[in-house]
């Protein structure tokens, strides 16, 4: 076999392995565990329960801004295969829920009243399929509702809120509150150790320590789970050890051994990862669009050039319309990425950089076509579909589709562009690296400009990164192997798209 072809073989195998080993150990995490569906009053959700029928507490799990509840299995598993009921759903306007999510968001009586309405629903259905006792746990947006709900009920015996902010928490209630919270998290910490010296003052509060009476319903604890941030943080076993300790102590379950626990983090991080690197040496099945790479060939002393879009950007959408879609800022980040996109096009029009441009024939557009379509196709599979089963949901209905081609509108001007920007013949190295992280703070200036409004952005940089992350590398590899920056930049706009309308939360009116 020619070294040329063995290298890439070799890679596939590899890939192909890796995701196999993921695929058994994501499977063998549910073993002790049988799962349910059910739709309550248009409300997904979903039962675990362990597999020899006991009846432990119920615990319901609620997720926090632009997740679903796939994104808090791995809670549902670790309580299911230790004895507890536990059950997720989809908030309105996440998730595979078909309401939108109605009220304002920064009224407590708006959004915030619905969801923990939203949780009630849930909670009457699911307490009686356990042994009479109750406890919550809600990530992010989802810990402050989960601890207005502990308060509203006598019944809850214990709350467990990951990544917490909610400015209602007292010395006294909610009952028996765990506050876990990602190293990384540096302000979440902070809150963290606030909340818990209501109950250690004046002595401050330290983490890891055991404050008031668990009996009594007044115990305060702060967990810092080691080296994860805010979405990590639902995959650490450091996570779910705390949680199941701190339910175990408040119901007064003694357990012979430490709680049975499944690794689905790196796991998944393995399969995705597979995914990745089974990409390269499929993408030299790719066809070749042009026989001379095109692209600007921007050499550094001309990267200044990115510097424009990214004032720009965010001082334009300072005067420009951003609210034309029922999506929770994802309307402005589609303006956003149009206005950089046109931005940056008109920058290179005005350098005259247009190298390599094939004429428009029926061959080369062919050519384009298949190679867009099938670097689309290998995301939906490879990447939407681990996604959507182990991470959060990642499939559309009618609503969404629709919501995904609007958003390409927006996402197209930019990836086009800034592909171009960064090819080309001779053009410098890690340019691309350089206009990502360009556009990253100019989300961040936009911030700044608008907090009230778009402070959700900054949840979603840890994702948005990652994301830049492997669709470089994809980026890169669809252009060596088809020579025309658009091939890339087509496919990236339509998976941001789509990424951006599937999980973003859906607002009424």
């Amino acid at each position: 076999m020619p070294a040329r072809l063995r290298r890439p073989l070799l890679v596939a195998l590899a890939a192909l392995a890796t995701m196999a080993a993921a695929l058994w150990n994501l499977r063998a995490a549910g073993e002790g565990v049988t799962t349910s569906t059910v739709s309550l009053d248009g409300t997904p959700a979903t039962l675990f329960r362990p597999a020899d029928g006991s009846r432990g507490p119920v615990v319901v799990i609620a997720h926090g801004f632009a997740g679903s509840q796939q994104l808090m299995q791995s809670f549902a598993l670790a309580f299911a295969r230790n004895g507890y009921t536990a059950v997720t759903f989809d908030f309105a306007g996440h998730g595979r829920n078909p309401r939108p999510l109605g009220g304002s968001i920064s009224h407590e009586d708006g959004a915030t009243r619905r969801l923990v309405d939203e949780v009630s629903r849930v909670a009457a259905y699911a307490a009686p399929l356990g042994d009479g006792r109750l406890a919550v746990l809600g990530h992010s947006m989802a810990s402050d509702i989960v601890i207005r709900f502990a308060q509203s009920r006598p019944d809850v015996s214990a709350t467990v809120a990951v990544s917490m902010f909610s400015p209602v928490v007292t010395a006294t209630s909610p009952r028996n509150l765990l506050v876990v919270v990602g190293a990384w998290e540096g302000m979440l910490k902070t809150e963290a150790l606030r909340v818990t010296g209501l109950v250690s003052a004046p002595a401050p509060a330290q983490e890891g320590v055991t404050y008031g009476d668990i009996a009594a319903g007044t115990a305060r604890r702060a967990a810092f789970s080691p080296h994860v941030e805010h979405v990590a943080v639902l995959f650490s076993q450091a996570s779910l050890r705390a949680a199941i300790d701190w339910l175990d102590a408040a119901f007064g379950v003694q357990r012979p051994g430490p709680p049975r626990l499944a690794s689905r983090g790196p796991w998944i991080l393995a399969l995705l990862a597979g995914a990745v690197a089974l990409a390269w040496p499929l993408s030299r099945l790719l066809p070749i669009v042009t026989e001379r790479t095109a692209g600007a060939a921007l050499r550094w002393r001309e990267a200044w050039i990115v510097a424009i879009p990214m004032i720009a950007t965010p001082l334009v959408l300072t005067v420009a319309p951003t609210r034309f879609l029922p999506v929770l800022v994802g309307d402005y980040l589609a303006a956003h990425f149009a206005a950089y996109g046109v931005i940056t096009g008109l920058c290179l029009l005005l350098l005259k950089r247009r190298r390599g441009l094939p004429a428009a024939g029926p061959v080369a557009m062919r050519a384009f076509a298949a190679a867009v379509g099938l670097a689309v196709l290998y995301s939906a599979v490879a990447l939407f579909w681990p996604i959507d089963s182990y991470v959060t949901s990642f499939v559309a209905d009618k609503d969404r589709a629709v919501l995904g081609l609007a958003l390409l509108a927006g996402t197209l001007p930019y990836f086009l562009a800034d592909e171009w920007l960064t090819r080309g013949e001779g053009a410098g190295r890690g340019l691309y690296a350089l206009s990502k992280a360009a556009f990253v703070v100019s989300l961040g200036i936009a911030v700044a400009f608008d907090f009230g409004r778009l402070f959700f952005l900054l949840i979603i940089v840890p994702v948005i990164i990652p994301f830049m992350l492997v669709y470089g590398l994809f980026s890169a590899w669809i252009y060596r192997r088809t020579r025309f920056p658009l091939v890339a930049g087509a496919a990236n706009a339509a998976a941001f798209a789509w990424a951006i309308g599937v999980t973003f939360p859906l607002l009424a009116g």
